[in-house]
């Protein structure tokens, strides 16, 4: 007798973060998960599947063929399991002002809107990627009611925390050995900014700015030109 095989929700939600972030890094920051269990659990997926999900290479991951055809199906299961979460009658109205980070906006923001469209019609999302200081000012003034972001001078107590390793990566062609070391950086004032130049500074490496910009986008066309 044959055992019927259940595709589990959260093998599912794993499976289409890593291919809407082209990463297994990017998807296990965003989950708030560890690289290794989160390709554990996507092995699990393809297992159950009987058939490789995602071609994996240093640059990233995309999906096959197989990939592909799973992923439409993934997405509408995940859909359907947060309606079915909703209580009837109460869906939301009214206006929320959200201040989150410039990587969440491009990677996860196109559909967390497209769910709240389709989940709650009367409520308006205004969100807003500035800046520490300026979130710290929108947030005052009442503009933003929920921050996603690395302010450390936010007066209220965060309501959820996450851990979000930081990389290195080197542009195309770089010398990783070179002295003084190139690095990009974003302008000032930046948590990963301090960071970077103290892990820098502990391990007595000289280095020199070669590019810096307050964007992610120009951080990372400075990277891809090397």
């Amino acid at each position: 007798m044959l055992m019927a095989k259940d595709l589990e929700i959260v093998l599912l939600r794993s499976f289409v973060t890593a291919v809407r972030a082209g990463s297994i890094s990017r998807a296990a920051t965003a989950l708030g998960h560890t690289q290794p269990a989160l390709s554990q659990q996507l092995r699990k997926l393809e297992s159950v599947v009987g058939r490789p999900l995602l071609h994996r290479s240093p640059s990233g991951v995309s999906p096959t063929r197989a990939g592909e055809e799973l992923l439409p199906y993934a997405e509408r299961i995940l859909s359907l399991s947060a309606q079915a979460l909703t209580v009837p009658g109460r869906a939301l109205t009214g206006h929320c002002g959200v201040g989150l980070l410039e990587d969440l906006a491009a990677s996860q923001l196109p559909q967390a809107l497209a769910d709240l469209a389709h989940l709650h019609p009367g409520a308006t999302l205004e969100v807003l990627s500035l800046s520490n200081a300026a979130m710290r000012e929108a947030y005052d003034a009442g503009r933003v009611q929920i921050v996603l972001d690395e302010v450390s001078d936010i007066p209220a107590p965060p309501r959820w925390t996450a851990r979000r390793p930081l990389a290195w990566a080197v542009g195309q062609g770089v010398d990783a050995a070179a002295d003084p070391l190139p690095v990009v950086l974003f302008s000032n004032p930046c948590i990963w900014r301090t960071s970077v130049l103290e892990t820098l500074e502990h391990a007595d490496r000289r280095w020199q700015v070669a590019f810096e910009s307050n964007s992610l986008i120009g951080v990372l066309a400075a990277l891809r030109a090397g």
